[in-house]
């Protein structure tokens, strides 16, 4: 049996390791590969694919968005790639579907495409859908529980987490950086770390924390210093010592 597949990635070296390592794999065959959840979207809709590699954290529409979009009834099975743990990983565990955590090697893709073709062979697929509504519902709520309400003169905003470009310790505050605004909240920034770091946020130093989707490069200063550069070009100092969690975060090879 032919297992027509889909690969959903922003990044374009993550879609070729990928590809590289279903390349063994006689049944798979590739309909295309998208590099943004819009394309994913059109994509699931046009060719019907059997399954799809879908990436949770990508800019714009998100893998879980690409879900609501297409509808848990109308998905095909999902390997779901993704560099969060915490929450994330209890919630896939929880529903019992597959997750590659990068980095990932060979092996372990396979071991995901063993479990595909016995939702597949076995005709489990509709259990498979409603797994994927109940995952809905679960990562739905952790999204809700995310969001800040921060003060504004006299208003209060609400900011949810992809909106944060970073965060730093304050006092007994922690300022969330928004674009060019700041906003002060009363917090610790262990608790925000807590609530941000399964919506893709880590700690880069002591007193701060990144969400991953800004990160643009890192610069080595020195053997005890560097530098986070944001696609904004906003550059923070960061400790050497949070580097390999961050690699492992972003999916960097091993």
């Amino acid at each position: 049996m032919s297992i027509r597949t889909l690969i959903v990635d922003d990044e374009p070296l993550a879609r070729q390791r990928l590809k590289r390592f279903l390349e063994p794999a006689s049944d798979i065959e590739l309909l295309t590969e998208c590099e943004d959840g819009e394309a994913a979207v059109a994509a699931i809709q046009e060719y019907k694919p059997d399954l799809v590699f879908l990436d949770v954290q990508m800019p714009h529409l998100n893998g879980f968005e690409v879900l609501s979009a297409v509808g848990a009834d109308r998905m095909p099975v999902v390997i779901f790639v993704t560099a969060f743990d915490a929450f994330a990983l209890q919630a896939f565990e929880a529903q019992a579907l597959d997750y590659l955590l990068k980095p990932f090697g060979q092996d372990r893709v396979q071991q995901a495409l063993e479990r595909a073709r016995t939702f597949l062979e076995g005709n489990a697929k509709k259990s498979f859908q409603d797994h994927l509504a109940e995952l809905l519902r679960a990562t739905e709520a952790s999204r809700h529980a995310a969001r800040v309400l921060v003060k504004n003169g006299d208003r209060m905003l609400v900011v949810g987490p992809a909106e944060i470009d970073w965060v730093e310790a304050y006092g007994d505050y922690v300022r969330l950086h928004v674009g060019r605004q700041a906003h002060l909240l009363r917090s610790t920034l262990t608790d925000m770390e807590q609530r941000l770091k399964p919506e893709g946020f880590a700690r880069i130093h002591r007193s701060r924390l990144v969400n991953l989707e800004r990160i643009k490069e890192f610069i080595t200063v020195s053997p005890t210093e560097l530098l986070v550069v944001l696609k904004d070009d906003v550059r923070l100092n960061a400790s050497p010592t949070f580097l390999k969690d961050l690699q492992r975060r972003l999916g960097a090879a091993p």
